[in-house]
Parts: structure tokens; C-alpha cells; sequence
């Protein structure tokens, strides 16, 4: 009689490896980082360099992407839901194949105009939003419950690699051949997903649906908690201010500085940097001891934050730009850690999942207000100024939040509490809180604070991917 149940066996026996269609979904992911970070090396180049570019541009192009990609990441939870996650991630892959190849081919033939390059950056953007939920339903249909922790850890893994290996040779390749053949390998990586994702299998059982009781709401309801959390309250308002300073510097004025002092090797090293960097935090975040006093902890490193921003174009050419870069990596690295942890374990389970999304629309809501803003802001004062703007403003936004209580105060343990009389405010007493599950590169993938900038950690691209390849 044959086995129900062949792939919870071979998960058993020999872990995420084991699944075929694990394999072939992490050699597609990695091969699309890759294309990813050649990309973000490649688009900027082309339109810093056309007769018709510049920075206004660039930060047009990033808003035309930055718009749709948040505003259809609901709708991609809805068709995941509703279609099947590969399916849809899939569709959307094919259309980015699609629409980079035709970016490659205009940009071989003809001088970088906003006219074309609005429709594929809308294009591109629209995908990815369709995408990056729906990637969040494909593990569990690879993998049993048990080794999804350690199958989303090699998902990260292969993500941070792509990561390190990806903006160098991006910016190789950039700097020997032009940004249209970056694109043109873009484009074949997004083939390559999609081909693997077609070869793929899944299989969703009725075990992985959840029972009517975790169906069932438990303690505060998701309206008590955005009413009375003044925690969460806090965290998003650093959240939004933190990322409307960090993207339109990283994905505008970095660019723009490497392009008049660096050339394209150089900014490829500072990725590079910022990945490598990036890691390094989550390393030592997973090493060092819980603090007692994780908004403490949380501050501190904003000031780091902001300090090696701020150097960053005053440093001392590439290796002073690269050292400051990495620096403010791994500082950003580790306090994406201290600060998801510290919401995992405050919010009540039931309601983690809504609010760890709400945090994160928060934190991509900002990003084509950040680039627009930075694109003007570049033209006017040169990319220079603002780094150490916007690393003042990242720690100025951490340093205010330490005056509300709720923050401050707050210890590892302690859990949301629904107050008792209507009006109460303050602390809720610690709380016995069950250990979180473990958090998913999506959930990790929380920039300068609790952002996109850490999953992979994350990353810091002109249009991120790593995220939408995670399980």
C-alpha cells in the first residue's frame, strides 16, 4: 500500500533537502537574487548616465514601482488564496521576464525616457506585489510544519549569498559590457524562476488549514489592540520616519554618489557591503545574550545607524564609504532583530499575523514617497548632504520614541493587555508570553527599522526580491 504521506517521510529522514521541489525552488530563488542585484546595479546606470537621465528620473522610476507593488499585495493574498500561490507566482514571473527583456532591448536601442519606462516599472511593480504574498503559501505546500523553520533558515541562506555574489558581479558586468546586458540577464533569471516553478509540485493537505479553534479569535481583538498599543504605536512611527530617510538615500543617493566619485565597481562593493553587513548583524543578534532593556539596546544602535550613515560620503573614498556602509549594516541588521523579536512577543498570537503586515505595508508605503523625495533632494544638494540628514533623522526617531513610557519601559516577556477601564494607558504588567514561532524571512525581512533592508537581509535593492522568493 503506498504512503499517504511520502513527503512528511522523506522530510523526515533527511530534512528540506530531501524534497525535490524544495531544491528546485532554492535554485531558482538564488539564480533570481542574482538577476535582482544585477539589476539594481544596471537601472540606475542607465538612467544617471543617458543624455535624458538623472536623479529625478531615477526617483520617478522607483515611484512608478513603488506604488503598485504595495498597493497589490493584498490582491496577491486574495488570487494566492483563491488560484494557488505557484500559480500565481508563476504568471507574475513570466510578466517580469517579459517586461525586463523589453526594458533591455529599449534600453540598447534608444535614450532612457519616462514615457516608456513608467509602463514597465508599473509593470514590474504590479507583479511583484502579486507575487511577494503568494510566495508566502509555497513551503508549507513543500514542506511538513516541522522543518519549515529550517527550510525558511536555507530559503534566508540562499537569498544572502545571491545577496553577496550578485551586486559584484552586477556592477562587473555593468562596468565592462553597459547596463543593457545586466538587464537582458535579469530578464533570463526571472525565465529561470518561472521554469522551476513550473517544474514544481505541491500538494496543500487538508492538515495544513488551521482548526476552527486557532480559527477563533483569542484575548484582545485586532480593533483593542490598534486602539490601546501604544507600543506598536511607537514602533510604527519610527518605522515610517526610519524608511523615509533609509530608501531614498540607499536607492538614490548611494547610486548617485558612487556614480560621480565611485564608478560602477565601486557601488557594486558597497552593496555588497550592505549585504555582507547585514548578515554579520543577524549573526551577532543570534549570539548575544536577550537584553533586558531591548529599547535601550534599540537606541544605541540608531545612533551607530546614523553616525555611519552620516560618514559615508565623507569617509575617505571607497574603502572609508564601504566601512561606514557596513558598519550601519551590521547596527541595522542586529536592531531589525531586537525589534521584531520585541513585537513578536508582545503581541498577542492570534493577532501576529495582521500586525506584522500592517508594519510591513507601513514600512513599503514609504518608499516611493522616500524616492521621489530623494530624487529632487539630490538634484538640489547633490548626494553628499544627504546621508548625514537622514542618518540624523533615523536617530533622532529612535532617541523620541525612548520618552514613551510604553517603549521604554518594555522587557523581554511582556505581552499586550487590553485595558481594564476605558481611558487606561500605560504598561501592562509582564506577562507570561509562549515562545514565537519562528520568524520567516518575510517576518525578518522587516530597513533602517523593522524594514524591508533586513530579510535577506534584505537587502537594499533598487527592486527588491529577495523577499517574494521566500516561502
Amino acid at each position: 500500500m503506498a504512503d499517504p504521506h511520502p513527503r512528511r517521510k522523506r522530510t523526515a529522514r533527511g530534512g528540506p533537502w530531501a524534497v525535490p521541489g524544495f531544491r528546485l525552488l532554492l535554485a531558482g530563488q538564488f539564480t533570481s537574487t542574482l538577476g535582482d542585484y544585477c539589476f539594481a546595479v544596471a537601472l540606475p546606470w542607465l538612467l544617471l548616465s543617458g543624455k535624458g537621465g538623472g536623479p529625478v528620473l531615477l526617483g520617478a522610476v522607483l515611484a512608478c514601482y513603488g506604488v503598485p507593488r504595495v498597493l497589490t499585495i493584498p490582491l496577491g493574498g486574495v488570487l494566492a488564496d483563491r488560484f494557488g500561490g505557484r500559480r500565481v507566482m508563476l504568471l507574475a514571473d513570466i510578466a517580469r521576464a517579459a517586461a525586463t527583456a523589453v526594458l533591455a532591448s529599449l534600453a540598447a536601442s534608444t535614450t532612457p525616457q519616462l514615457a516608456w519606462l513608467a509602463p514597465i516599472a508599473v509593470v514590474l511593480g504590479a507583479c511583484s506585489g502579486l507575487f511577494l504574498p503568494s510566495s508566502y503559501t509555497l513551503l508549507p505546500s513543500l514542506l511538513g510544519k516541522d522543518e519549515l523553520g529550517r527550510g525558511n533558515a536555507l530559503s534566508t541562506m540562499a537569498n544572502q549569498v545571491g545577496g553577496v555574489l550578485g551586486p559584484t558581479a552586477g556592477g562587473a558586468l555593468v562596468a565592462l559590457f553597459g547596463a543593457t546586458p545586466a538587464l537582458a540577464l535579469d530578464a533570463g533569471s526571472f525565465a529561470v524562476s518561472a521554469f522551476a516553478l513550473l517544474r514544481l509540485r505541491t500538494g496543500r493537505t487538508a492538515a495544513e488549514a488551521p482548526s476552527p479553534e486557532e480559527q477563533a479569535p483569542a484575548g484582545p481583538s485586532f480593533g483593542t489592540l490598534l486602539r490601546h498599543g501604544r507600543l506598536l504605536h511607537v514602533v510604527l512611527a519610527v518605522a515610517l520616519v526610519a524608511n523615509l530617510a533609509y530608501n531614498g538615500t540607499i536607492e538614490v543617493a548611494l547610486p548617485g554618489f558612487a556614480h560621480q566619485h565611485l564608478g560602477a565597481g565601486g557601488y557594486g562593493v558597497l552593496l555588497t557591503c550592505l549585504s555582507l553587513g547585514g548578515l554579520a548583524g543577524s549573526m551577532v543578534a543570534a549570539r548575544a545574550r536577550q537584553d533586558r532593556a531591548p529599547a535601550k539596546l534599540f537606541a544605541v544602535l540608531a545612533v551607530v545607524m546614523g553616525i555611519a550613515l552620516g560618514a559615508v560620503p565623507y569617509a575617505g573614498g571607497l574603502p572609508g564609504a564601504a566601512a561606514a556602509i557596513a558598519l550601519y549594516s551590521v547596527a541595522s541588521g542586529w536592531q531589525n532583530i531586537v525589534a521584531v523579536t520585541m513585537l513578536q512577543t508582545w503581541i498577542p498570537p492570534a493577532l501576529t499575523g495582521r500586525v506584522m503586515s500592517l508594519v510591513m505595508l507601513a514600512v513599503m508605503g514609504t518608499f516611493p514617497v522616500s524616492v521621489a523625495l530623494a530624487g529632487f533632494g539630490v538634484r538640489r544638494l547633490g548626494p553628499g548632504p544627504f546621508f548625514p540628514i537622514a542618518g540624523a533623522a533615523i536617530a533622532i526617531a529612535v532617541l523620541t520614541a525612548l520618552t514613551q513610557r510604553a517603549f521604554r519601559t518594555h522587557r523581554p516577556g511582556q505581552a499586550f493587555e487590553a485595558p481594564t477601564e476605558v481611558g487606561t494607558a500605560g504598561t501592562p504588567p509582564p506577562t507570561p508570553s509562549p515562545e514565537p514561532a519562528t520568524a520567516t524571512p518575510a517576518t525578518t525581512s522587516a530597513a533602517s527599522t523593522i524594514s524591508a533592508a533586513t530579510t535577506t537581509t534584505t537587502t537594499h535593492r533598487t527592486v527588491p526580491r529577495s523577499q517574494e522568493s521566500q516561502g
